[in-house]
């Protein structure tokens, strides 16, 4: 019964032996990226990979890129030319930047307001203060209330620069920790205003967009978005300290692939092709 037990646990010891060990991979980074990449690690194949995802913004996600703590940065902004130098400086390397999906950036207000739409113009003069009242913008004259991301994030980095010109945000803004705390908010707030990706668009009216008085008014649909005629879209990317191999490399090329590209979809956000 002994030799029995014994020969039993070196079988066992040898199996658990030549067992697979697991690869763990770290992605971190944009909050707008983080519920597409939790989905992709969900239903991606290989089973002897972990992952290990988190938001937190997309500054946040390139500087654990720098400092050697995550393997894969999400980001919803390009890489600024200074953290590319601090990657040189400490890799030896520019980074590796991959486009992975494509997103419209919406304007998102409570659904009882009755203005469902807006010139850049109009959003950007409500963003930097000059517009106070949803009066001013075709609605009741009641206070705007505005909600934006934090300033690490890439959504409010590219909100900033592309609707609002670089002009400072107004300080009345209030900065919510995550997408989906402003479309929270919006969706409780009468006269609230926010901003963020189409996948979060839950319970809110996405405002149809104009690129100047005189243009059509555009709605963030994947049509609208691929053709470039929604005034306001972006890809969004993965950073690397360098080009892939082994696992992050399995991993990349199927995000980039045909099963990748239509987990973008269900999601709610927009593949780099049709």
């Amino acid at each position: 019964m002994k030799l029995k037990s014994l020969v039993f646990g070196i079988l066992c010891v040898g199996l658990f032996a030549f067992a697979p060990a697991k690869t763990t991979i770290t992605i971190k980074g944009s909050d707008t990226l983080v519920i597409l990449a939790q989905r992709w690690t969900e239903v991606f194949p290989d089973k002897n990979i972990q992952f290990q995802v988190t938001g937190g913004g997309s500054g946040t996600g390139i500087a654990a890129l720098i400092n050697g703590t995550t393997d894969i940065c999400t980001s919803s902004r390009p890489i600024k030319p200074a953290e590319v130098d601090q990657l040189k400086a400490k890799y030896k390397t520019n980074g590796l930047e991959i486009k992975v999906a494509r997103d419209g950036l919406s304007v998102y207000v409570n659904k009882s307001n009755p203005v469902k739409k807006m010139t850049l113009e109009q959003v950007r003069m409500i963003y930097t203060g000059k517009y106070k009242s949803w009066k001013d913008v075709g609605g009741p004259d009641k206070k705007i209330l505005l909600y934006s991301r934090e300033n690490n994030s890439g959504t409010y980095e590219f909100f900033k620069e592309h609707v609002l010109l670089k002009q400072d945000y107004d300080p009345t803004a209030q900065n919510m920790p995550g997408t989906a705390a402003v479309v929270n908010a919006i969706a409780k707030d009468k006269y609230g205003i926010g901003f963020g990706g189409a996948a979060y668009a839950k319970d809110v009216v996405e405002v149809a967009l104009s690129e100047k008085t005189g243009s059509p008014y555009v709605m963030p649909t994947e049509s609208n978005i691929l053709s470039g005629k929604y005034p306001v879209s972006r890809f969004l990317y993965f950073y690397l300290r360098e080009r892939p191999s082994g696992d992050i490399k399995k991993f990349v090329d199927w995000v980039l692939g045909k099963d990748g590209q239509k987990v973008i979809k269900e999601v709610g956000y927009f593949p780099l092709r049709k």
